[in-house]
């Protein structure tokens, strides 16, 4: 499995893409229930740490889309260091765009759904998403948040496996099908009422445009399933720690 029996002695790099749009309340929960320490770097400040500085990479979201390498150069880099990550079987996790860059990396196609998806909807875990260890104990069906307009598409590389899907996205979640501590997510289940709150104050000219997503609504929608979905996800992390 790589070198991660080597670096357990390290932190987990968490990388942000945006200066409003952090680790979210329920997985900074689920780190510190875990015990496992971790570094924040913000993209656009400064060159990406080089591997050895860290034991395993989680990707944030964020606005860039997953081509955009001339308006926000680090894309370039930062896709050079998730590749170097996943050759050295070290974990990788990400989040939304996150998720997205992982696709790229393993030679999915990436680019825009139908329709934006921002809120709360419910997707389902795929066959293979029920038999992935990070989702053991989760129910078949889980409440997703979703705050994106891309995604990763249809058909997929052979060794990239589809763990959960939606009527808004083909591929909700995906991993590798031969090392479990590499999984991508498109939904944004890390982030608890306050961080709804916060990207709201942020991006709503973006999310609010072309959704019919209102608000007042999106807000009462976050309050009543901050409750299940922090339970959710912090039951999903402490699967993912476990591998590590």
């Amino acid at each position: 499995m790589g070198n991660w029996g080597l670096m357990m002695d390290k932190p987990l790099l968490i990388v942000q893409h945006m200066d409003w749009e952090g680790p979210g309340q329920h997985l900074l929960a689920a780190l510190a229930e875990a015990r496992m320490g971790y570094r924040v770097w913000e993209a656009w400040q400064g060159p990406a740490p080089g591997p050895a500085d860290f034991g395993g990479m989680m990707v944030l979201g964020g606005s860039p889309n997953v081509d955009e390498e001339e308006k926000f150069p680090y894309l370039k880099p930062l896709k050079a260091l998730i590749r170097e990550v996943i050759d050295l079987g070290r974990p990788y996790l990400g989040f939304c765009l996150g998720h997205q860059l992982l696709g790229h990396v393993l030679g999915c196609r990436v680019g825009p759904l139908p329709r934006k998806s921002v809120g709360f909807i419910t997707g389902e875990l795929t066959p293979a998403g029920r038999a992935h260890p990070a989702y053991w104990g989760l129910p078949p069906r889980l409440p997703l948040f979703k705050w994106h307009g891309q995604g990763v598409l249809p058909p997929l590389p052979p060794e990239v496996v589809i763990l959960a899907r939606s009527e808004a996205a083909p591929v909700e979640a995906l991993g590798l099908a031969h090392n479990p501590r590499v999984v991508g997510l498109q939904y944004d289940n890390h982030a608890a009422a306050a961080d709804t709150a916060q990207w709201l104050a942020a991006d709503a000219a973006w999310a609010l445009s072309g959704t019919g997503a209102e608000p007042q609504v999106l807000m009462a929608a976050a309050i009543a399933q901050e409750k299940v979905i922090g339970r959710e996800f912090r039951r999903f992390m402490a699967n993912y720690l476990a591998l590590l």
